[in-house]
């Protein structure tokens, strides 16, 4: 390390691979990325905020379960996939690449442009159609995202869709086809996402996936009651699994009753402090959920992502134990997956 590094948190900050796990994108339209707008991440912002690199997230919500409603979820995260690889270009004096493994995400950080590493958001968007995980992964898919809020025919959800008919649990965790399903990933090289599953789902993926799961959009619930928010138990089977929490910048998750505006970078910081000193700091990670319900005062957008290497240098972190948390930890996740991946 230089001593302009050594000296000014700054250059410290936009030395590092700092990497986002889990942001949205607008859908069905949008503002061009490679324009200054209202979402909060753009790529103008992203280069701002000395952000190197972004999963971006293709969503699709919980419906009802039907045929019908499957096929269009598939056709949606299709379409998003597509959108989201449409952003690996260069335009307005900004470049960036889609990145789909963790070498190809480095080489992004040596070459000055921006990584963009396309994932889906619910296990929904598979139906009960193993193949389809494959048709995600050719389009660069990096993780699924289990469930999102309400059950699926993967896993049971932390949350709960009454307005869908869900019970308190339907499958006691996952279901036979979620099981097949995490093979397949692992399969496919592709990391299995956990944020949003029942506690019973994720310790179950936890126990066998052969390549270690992530949170890519959690909290603690020792310091916040949320049904988002995992607890020691899980933290624990999460470290044993060699996986990684990602702490994420939702203000309902940070503090009960958290509002955007009454949540700091320092609220953030206490969860990350707290995951590190439960299962280790290779167990942690930095995530935004930015577009999805995350932001609050000092994280606002992705132009603001410095303030978070800041907190961290306030509080003792070191250069390698900040690289780890803004996204080496996560991308050992990823070679893992590719090494283990066939």
């Amino acid at each position: 390390m230089n001593d302009a590094i050594a000296t000014d948190p700054i250059a410290l900050h936009r030395g590092l691979l700092t990497l986002d796990t889990h942001i949205d994108i607008p859908w069905p339209t949008g503002p061009d990325p490679f324009l200054e707008g209202p979402r909060r991440v753009d790529l103008p912002k992203m280069h701002r905020g000395g952000l190197a690199a972004g999963c971006f997230a293709a969503y699709v919500p919980q419906a009802a379960r039907t045929p019908e409603n499957e096929a269009a979820a598939f056709e949606r995260a299709i379409g998003m996939l597509q959108a989201i690889r449409s952003m690996g270009r260069s335009e307005n004096g900004i470049v960036a690449r889609v990145a789909v493994t963790a070498d190809e995400i480095a080489t992004c950080k040596r070459d000055g442009v921006l990584a963009i590493v396309p994932a889906v958001e619910n296990g929904f968007a598979m139906g009960h159609d193993l193949s389809r995980l494959a048709r995600f992964r050719a389009l660069g898919a990096r993780y699924l995202t289990l469930t999102h809020n309400g059950h699926n025919a993967l896993a049971d959800s932390c949350n709960p869709r009454t307005d869908l008919g869900d019970a308190l649990t339907e499958h006691g965790g996952l279901s036979p086809l979620g099981r097949a399903a995490i093979a397949e990933l692992n399969r496919l090289g592709m990391l299995v996402d956990v944020a949003h599953v029942s506690r019973d789902s994720m310790l179950q993926a936890a126990d066998i996936s052969r390549t270690p799961i992530v949170s890519t959009h959690s909290c603690i619930r020792t310091l916040c009651d949320n049904a988002r928010n995992m607890d020691d138990t899980q933290l624990d089977a999460l470290r044993r699994a060699g996986g990684v929490i990602q702490i994420t910048a939702v203000a309902a998750f940070l503090k009960p009753d958290g509002k955007p505006d009454s949540v700091k970078v320092a609220d953030f910081a206490d969860h990350v402090d707290y995951a590190v000193r439960r299962i280790g700091i290779e167990h942690v990670g930095i995530s935004s959920d930015f577009d999805g319900g995350g932001g609050f005062t000092g994280w606002h957008d992705a132009g603001e992502s410095a303030n978070i290497t800041f907190e961290l240098l306030r509080r003792g972190y070191d250069r390698q134990e900040i690289a780890a948390l803004w996204g080496g930890n996560f991308l050992r996740l990823l070679r893992v997956a590719e090494e283990r991946a066939g």
